[in-house]
């Protein structure tokens, strides 16, 4: 990671911050070109890290890798809920995000001393409406599982847990491109570059493209408010807790435990509009002028950076991306001032870039005029639904492929909107029907209880017979435990979660109408006591792996390897006596390989 300072673009328009003549800047940091393909221009080009999942898939709550979704879970829970905050709840009880545990936590200032918010992004603590966001996702997570765990009394904590992730991706997936993609790009891009779904395609690359990160999705930034209004029940400027300027709101959660929770910040979010690019300034001075960017000792500005991340991702030009979506490439101050609606705007950049080829991508996209119906100009409308039609398509765990959900459940889901999760998650009685379109209160709002609510009653599961006749397995705490057959014969494995050891009978088999030995229990480990529980080094690999691929395999178990058919990966053998098994969890249709000792595995088997 490179810092170094760069001539500010502002500058040259007469409006630095701070009269300085720089600004400090972290390079992104570089990926290593990973081998596939032929062509040797493209080994050439560098790209850049991308640090989280680029899938619709809910990572923000649950994170992008094993270590922070371990953190984010309640492991000690048996219900399958993520963590919540131990020292604060809002004024109606409701749970907060849990704390970063950092004594250093750039949250920690001034007389409050309230620590970061802990999240699946590590942007949480950005601005409160992201916070707010963050917490009401959180929210929904628990009050799924706890409506699971009612429904399927036999499932375990790993069952509940991972049908409730499922789901919260479904809804992230639906919201997404069903609510909020077209309005951003209007219906006819829509129509036009994205249209129904057709069922997954394993030819498409879901990967987030450069363009599409660095430059197209970043027009949000255009639409902030340099006003962060709290409102209360009435949407009126709330009599305790007044509205915010946004730099007051930078890395301050202390202002959510301290001053009435989400609630207000919530209503000011749906009862404000958002912020529209003027010809003479495209981003708020709260975002130009005092915007706070960790690491960095002094005020910064988005757009400076904007411009210079583009620079130093080796983003094509304005013109370059006009070629890439099929529009013309523009060639005079005549042709500019035809694409942007404010004539003096297109005459400021031509002369200062002198040449339209010299415009960068995220200026030159960030001034068109508007596509009919949209929030985007056509060239980043364009962009926009390519990569989102992309994320669709590629998607082999989409909430409409085939075999994710039954037809009952998808209608069930598709009930469900933002508004609703607002009106679930907190004491908002009254909202928009639609959250991402702004309506004036009263007229504009309808009660929380008019608006259609999911019914999880699609998601109740059978017990199976040996369930039935030997009952669910015990649940133990700070462990857990999964069901599958051998020989006939339905099996709970169980084990313990990092930091604790089994104490007891791993293995427990139903037998005529019980089990046929005593649950075991989790203990509290000591240094120098042994392994972290009782399952092997091989058990504790094959999991983990697991936990960081998403693709399921089919795997052929023989004596000198176990092979991954699917990519060609050979992992290295078990044991003896360790072998590899398949089970389904509950509805999801996922298969998951844990290890099941002293038992005969024979065949192929797919996971």
């Amino acid at each position: 990671l490179t810092y170094y300072y760069f001539i500010s673009f502002l500058q040259a328009l007469d409006n630095l911050p701070s009269a300085q003549s720089c600004l400090p800047f972290n390079r992104s940091l570089p990926a290593c070109f990973n081998g596939f393909g032929r062509d040797i221009l493209q080994a050439m080009q560098q790209q850049q890290m991308n640090a989280i999942t680029s899938f619709i898939d809910g990572s923000v709550v649950y994170g992008s890798g094993p270590k922070v979704n371990n953190l984010l879970r309640d492991l000690c829970g048996l219900n399958g809920k993520l963590t919540v905050n131990e020292h604060f709840k809002d004024p109606k009880g409701r749970p907060y995000l849990p704390f970063e545990e950092s004594l250093q936590s750039v949250c920690l200032h001034g007389e409050e001393n309230v620590a970061c918010f802990r999240a699946g992004d590590s942007r949480v603590n950005e601005g409160l409406p992201l916070t707010s966001l963050h917490l009401l996702w959180l929210r929904q997570h628990n009050q799924i599982a706890e409506t699971l765990k009612h429904l399927n009394g036999h499932w375990n904590a790993e069952t509940i847990y991972e049908e409730t992730r499922k789901i919260i991706g479904a809804l992230h997936q639906i919201i997404t491109m069903r609510d909020y993609v077209p309005k951003i790009i209007g219906k006819e891009f829509f129509d036009n570059y994205i249209g129904p779904y057709g069922g997954y395609d394993p030819t498409v690359d879901p990967s987030a493209s450069n363009v599409f990160a660095t430059a197209a999705f970043r027009f949000g930034h255009a639409t902030i408010s340099p006003v962060v209004r709290r409102l209360n029940a009435s949407y009126q400027e709330h009599e305790s807790f007044p509205s915010l300027k946004l730099h007051e709101t930078f890395f301050s959660p202390w202002r959510i435990i301290k001053e009435g929770g989400i609630d207000p910040i919530v209503r000011g979010a749906l009862g404000t509009q958002a912020a529209a690019p003027h010809s003479n300034k495209l981003l708020t001075d709260e975002l130009t002028e005092r915007l706070i960017v960790l690491s960095i000792p002094q005020d910064m500005d988005l757009a400076s950076l904007n411009l210079q991340r583009g620079r130093d991702h080796g983003l094509p030009g304005y013109n370059d991306w006009r070629d890439f979506c099929g529009l013309e490439r523009i060639r005079t101050l005549e042709d500019f001032k035809q694409v942007v609606s404010d004539a003096s705007v297109a005459e400021r950049i031509l002369q200062l870039y002198k040449h339209p080829d010299n415009i960068d991508i995220w200026l030159g996209g960030l001034v068109e005029t508007f596509s009919p119906g949209s929030r985007t100009g056509p060239m980043f409308s364009c962009l926009i639904a390519k990569q989102m039609k992309a994320l669709r398509d590629g998607d082999r765990f989409w909430w409409e492929a085939d075999g994710m959900f039954s037809q009952e459940q998808r209608d069930e889901l598709l009930k469900v909107s933002l508004s609703k999760i607002i009106c679930e998650n907190t004491d908002i009685t009254e909202v928009p029907p639609d959250a991402f379109i702004f309506g004036k209160y009263p007229s504009g709002y309808v009660s929380c209880n008019n608006l259609p609510a999911m019914n999880l009653e699609a998601w109740r599961e059978e017990k199976s017979e040996d369930l039935k006749r030997c009952g669910s397995p015990g649940q133990i705490e700070n462990g857990d435990y999964v069901l599958f057959k051998i020989a006939g014969k339905l099996v709970a494995l169980y084990s313990c979660y990092h930091g604790f050891k089994l104490t007891g009978n791993a293995l427990i088999a139903c037998e005529g109408n019980q089990w046929n030995n005593k649950f075991p229990h989790c203990e509290g480990m000591f240094a120098g006591t042994g392994s972290l529980s009782q399952m092997t080094l091989w058990e504790n690999w094959i999991l983990n792996w697991l936990l960081v691929n998403h693709e399921a395999h089919q795997y052929n178990h023989s004596e000198s390897h176990l092979q991954s058919v699917g990519n060609g990966l050979t992992l290295p053998a078990p044991k003896s006596g360790e072998h590899i098994r398949c089970h389904q969890f509950g509805t999801s249709k996922r298969m998951m390989v844990t290890s099941a000792r002293d038992h005969e595995l024979n065949g192929k088997h797919f996971c």
